[in-house]
């Protein structure tokens, strides 16, 4: 019988599992989670101890996307009933910054759809960054497609932190959920965004029918990257999409791949991100004694769990919510109440039109780019 313990001790001495040790981890019984999670969770106190940071999204464009991945929504091949827009104004993305910050976010990301940004809208988008720098000291993330090294140039600049720009998969793997784009375009927008001067925010998609080696190849290519921060996002299978059929994951499942990421990374953040609220269902709590980070207050197109039952679970487990900058929302009863809003309904899109409180049917989305 295998003893999970050796794999955190093997992490802990900074040493890599073996494929064939990798297997081990993905194939245990559904009976023995609990243990498995036990070993990950003597990696992740090692090196977080009980703390979780918070990560909040903005959709600050929606749709229109010209890329065929399978699991977006917003993609070119999607016929999903989602709102569409252009990109929102600067005061709306420094408003989403306030409301992160009294939501006891450590980091706000600024999300956009298609393939690249547009000069424009990375001049506008650096624009909000400065203000909002100006008046939060949080820190800001990007996703916004591929980016050439001028771009991630003007974004460190302004003052941008980090981008997010996710692997998703293996590269074996890769062609079979999008061909508008490759594993190699992923990498080199990476590399772009680091040669910048940037933090580095990349992780990938679990269930979109890959098989346990894809998710293997995809955490060892991650060690290659060497990540700053890893978001393990779980596919939500959105109707209108071409993987709306594809239910493969179970809330064990789950587990054990971030029990995995853990093992792999041990000294990396990993957070548990879209589609948890879907695929942990009542387990989403576990998830942290392997992960150390959440998202809060929703998604892309529509909203997650908000803040104030994110707060009770972490501290219901006897974890504690870790933030380095004093929060704007302390003194300042106007932004607490904006900790109970979800962050990605806007007061208006820039054209002027309102945005719904939800979207039709419910659905979840994975913060991928």
């Amino acid at each position: 019988m295998t003893s999970y313990d050796r794999y955190a001790e093997k992490a802990l001495r900074d040493e890599v599992l073996t494929r064939d040790e990798c297997r081990d981890v993905l194939a245990t019984p559904d009976d023995r989670t609990i243990e498995l999670l036990a070993a990950a969770y003597t990696v992740r106190e090692r090196y977080f101890g009980k703390k979780v940071r918070l990560q909040m999204l903005l959709n600050a464009k929606s749709g229109a996307c010209q890329e065929d991945c399978g699991y977006c929504s917003q993609s070119a091949v999607s016929t999903a009933d989602i709102e569409r827009y252009g990109l929102v104004s600067k005061e709306q993305m420094l408003d989403g910054a306030r409301r992160a910050a009294a939501s006891k976010a450590q980091r706000y990301c600024v999300v956009i759809s298609g393939r690249s940004p547009l000069d424009r809208e990375v001049e506008e988008i650096a624009d909000a960054v400065r203000a909002v720098k100006k008046e939060i000291p949080i820190q800001v993330c990007c996703s916004l497609g591929l980016l050439n090294e001028q771009q991630a140039r003007s974004l460190k600049a302004a003052g941008v932190d980090r981008i997010n720009h996710n692997l998703n998969t293996s590269e074996a793997y890769h062609s079979e959920i999008c061909t508008t784009h490759t594993f190699q375009d992923r990498l080199a927008t990476i590399r772009h965004a680091r040669t910048a001067g940037l933090e580095i925010c990349s992780g990938g998609i679990i269930g979109m029918g890959e098989q346990d080696d894809d998710v293997i190849e995809l955490a060892l290519a991650l060690r290659d990257v060497k990540p700053d921060s890893i978001p393990l996002n779980m596919l939500h299978p959105v109707e209108g999409t071409p993987l709306q059929d594809c239910r493969q994951l179970t809330p064990q499942r789950c587990l054990k791949i971030f029990s995995l990421f853990r093992f792999l990374h041990p000294r990396t953040e990993i957070r548990v991100a879209g589609g948890r609220e879907f695929n942990l269902r009542s387990l989403q709590p576990l998830a942290l004694y392997a992960a150390d980070s959440l998202f809060v207050n929703g998604y892309l197109t529509t909203p997650g769990q908000l803040a104030p039952d994110a707060w009770k679970m972490i501290t219901d487990l006897g974890f504690e919510i870790e933030v380095d900058y004093k929060q704007a929302a302390e003194n300042d009863p106007q932004l607490r109440s904006q900790s109970l809003k979800p962050l990605n309904v806007l007061p208006q899109y820039a054209s002027g039109s309102s945005l719904p409180a939800a979207l039709p049917g419910g659905h979840f989305e994975q913060p991928v780019k």
